[in-house]
């Protein structure tokens, strides 16, 4: 039986990895949030990997609030960097295979057309520069190794961009959504789908890859998706903003194909 560890497994992709880890027979999973496996403490690491022979590790541990990343770099690089150098080490160590959940936010979005995984990284936020440093860490450190990108992942756990405009709709809130950023958002739940599945069928691809849900829309876009989806679309007015200011910059396309 392959052994899979899921690291950050408090949050959203974890919670819809443990969502559907039981149908997944022939795994066995050991999950660890950030409270009782903290990825930038090296000794808990060697503590775990020392009785558990992992064939896998799926890390969703990061640092993801990209507005307080530009006010604290210094964390932001801790968990998303050193944290990633950490346990690929360890995985090296270990002979343990690495799937590791990165960003689009390694791109500038300059590009007018999605970009692709041989297009050169060039994040302009402190969030996507921690997570592409994390990227090169795994790629020079790993031979075994998967880099998934995805991008503006959401589902029905946690606070996350669909949750928010669900709970504002249902209090009844009007919404004012930016139009200046184009992207895929990706349910996590189908991200997580293809994680295990590529577990099960020992595919073991090594390299960069990119998963979304392929349809590209402005949050505006989704966020009347949501609400038309939902029966919420005649209870609150959507208004579509432009010219949003945030205190990070983002990338105004960064569609992944």
């Amino acid at each position: 039986m392959k052994k899979v560890l899921v690291t950050g497994a408090n949050g959203q992709l974890g919670h819809c990895l443990q969502k559907i880890a039981p149908d997944y027979k022939d795994l066995a999973f050991v999950f660890k949030n950030s409270k009782d496996f903290d990825i930038t403490n090296k000794e808990q690491m060697n503590s775990l990997f020392a009785v558990d022979n992992f064939g896998y590790c799926i890390n969703c541990a990061a640092y993801t609030n990209v507005e307080q990343a530009e006010k604290t770099p210094d964390i932001a690089y801790e968990v998303n960097a050193e944290g990633v150098k950490n346990l690929a080490l360890v995985c090296r160590e270990n002979d343990t295979f690495l799937i590791h959940i990165s960003t689009d936010y390694v791109f500038d979005g300059e590009k007018k057309e999605p970009y692709t995984v041989d297009d050169i990284p060039n994040p302009i936020n402190i969030y996507g520069k921690s997570k592409l440093l994390g990227e090169i860490y795994v790629q020079e450190i790993l031979d075994k190794y998967s880099i998934i990108r995805t991008s503006w992942l959401y589902s029905e756990f946690g606070k996350n961009f669909y949750t928010t405009i669900l709970k504002k709709a249902k209090a009844g809130e009007n919404l004012a959504v930016t139009s200046d950023q184009i992207g895929c958002p990706t349910n996590a739940n189908n991200l997580a789908v293809y994680i295990l599945e590529s577990i099960f069928q020992n595919k073991e691809d090594v390299g960069i890859f990119h998963f979304t849900d392929e349809k590209s829309m402005t949050w505006y876009d989704f966020a009347g998706k949501i609400l038309l989806e939902n029966n919420l679309l005649n209870r609150v007015k959507l208004v579509e903003q432009t010219n949003y200011l945030n205190f990070a910059q983002r990338p105004t396309c960064s569609i992944l194909k």
